[in-house]
């Protein structure tokens, strides 16, 4: 009989097991069970959010091994959960691992801080979720599968445009923040997104139930428990998460310490990684760096943000075909026709909705931002209305920008984007232009 028709899986690279129908014992013809049926009185752990402390708020049980002790709907590790789940079907991975967590503590501490109390101002993630080792040690030893959400660690960045502005005079290694040989340390910060649905809502100034149905619709009836669950509010949503990079002190910000200067970056891989020039990404990321490697110098704190919204969170795909429809569209890539071709093929500008992105600000206990490396008057906008005052906001560098990027920065210019020469002329709007596909 074959693994088919025994209806397990054969191991990958195992012909033996391949040819008598073998299968991982834990899949082997296994009931499944509907997670929107929960049986019986089975009720889920609670969680209190907002508590002002993790005993009191309750851990978050996002582990598939044991049904009946879940409190969330969906699965820890974002996207990559789905990653975990062909790993298991190819019986590389055993379902019922437990992850050791000796020895992962996070590398720097991070908070409690005030602002992590209170159900309104932290919505998107679990401001305890590095703590879980040392805050629920006795219900993991007791047997349930409580995994971080959130890991911090330290390393050195080796960043090129670093080492050109230490060429250039603007830095200078000074042995702590910046090493020698150029490279920057820091501490590196690592966040799952976890969703407290009826603070989603709010925060969107919808209703709850309407939150879930389009969450449930648009993914194609992925999560039966949004709709079927009401008494689940958690949600582990498989979207990418967080990074930030602290430059300096991460712990000044909440005690009254010095300035503090942050770049929030929304994920282009294109720029960032392989250096594109249509877009002003990876400029603007490096310059960020080199700011809050500065401010670190100075006695203050920096932070990177670095969010995986890959093209305004509309995909990679939907970037290039608008990158193709700006460049063969009457007349060229035009910056007067830069947000109306995105439009066009998206049917949105933009889908990162800022009004998230304030939260991971409010877990690193950051009042006010002195200095804001940013254009964005979205993003300064969230901010400032989740209570974090900012001082002075920071454009990219005239010298910095592409030249096939001048598209871009003239239009945001023209839509309002804060820039210390103000708005382009008609004239200028109308002329700036970029290459042809072929060029």
């Amino acid at each position: 009989m074959s693994a088919s028709e025994h209806g397990g899986i054969a191991k990958r690279g195992d012909p033996a097991a391949a040819s008598a129908g073998g299968s991982p014992p834990a899949l082997a013809r296994r009931h499944i069970r509907l997670s929107s049926h929960p049986g019986g009185t089975t009720k889920p752990v609670a969680i209190e959010w907002g508590a002002p402390d993790p005993k009191a708020r309750g851990p978050v049980l996002g582990s598939v091994r044991d049904g009946s002790r879940r409190n969330v709907i969906g699965a820890h590790s974002g996207s990559y959960s789905l990653y975990r789940a062909l790993a298991v079907a190819a019986g590389q991975l055993d379902p019922v691992h437990v992850p050791d967590l000796t020895d992962t503590a996070p590398a720097e501490p991070i908070g409690p801080y005030p602002q992590w109390a209170g159900s309104e101002r932290i919505v998107s993630l679990d401001p305890f979720g590095h703590m879980v080792s040392e805050a629920f040690a006795d219900e993991i030893a007791g047997g349930l599968d409580i995994r971080p959400t959130i890991a911090v660690t330290k390393a050195h960045l080796t960043v090129p445009e670093i080492k050109g502005a230490i060429e250039a005079g603007r830095l200078s290694p000074d042995g702590e923040v910046l090493t020698s040989n150029g490279d920057a340390r820091v501490t590196k910060m690592a966040i799952e997104p976890v969703w407290y649905l009826p603070g989603i809502a709010a925060r969107f100034g919808i209703g709850e139930a309407e939150l879930r149905r389009a969450l449930f619709e648009e993914s194609g009836g992925m999560y039966t428990e949004l709709v079927t669950r009401p008494d689940v509010k958690v949600f582990l949503p498989p979207v990418g998460g967080i990074t930030v990079y602290g430059f300096g002190d991460v712990g000044a910000p909440a005690h009254a310490g010095g300035a503090v200067t942050c770049r929030v970056h929304d994920e282009c891989n294109g720029s960032d990684v392989f250096g594109s020039d249509i877009c002003t990404c990876r400029p603007y990321l490096t310059h960020g760096i080199e700011e809050c490697i500065a401010a670190a110098q100075g006695g203050g704190t920096g932070f990177v943000v670095y969010n995986r919204k890959e093209g305004r969170a509309l995909g990679e795909v939907t970037k290039f075909l608008v990158y193709n429809a700006r460049k063969r569209q009457p007349g060229g890539d035009r910056a007067e026709t830069y947000f109306e071709r995105t439009e066009c093929v998206a049917g949105v500008q933009d889908m990162r909705f800022q009004e998230l992105m304030p939260d991971v600000l409010h877990w690193l206990g950051i009042r006010r931002i002195d200095r804001f490396v940013s254009m964005s008057d979205m993003k300064r906008d969230a901010i400032e209305a989740q209570g974090i005052a900012i001082g002075r906001q920071v454009p990219i560098p005239p010298d910095l920008v592409p030249d096939d990027a001048q598209v871009e920065i003239t239009a945001k210019r023209a839509a309002g984007y804060y820039s210390d020469v103000g708005s382009p002329s008609s004239g200028e709007l109308q002329e700036t232009a970029g290459r042809s596909l072929t060029d």
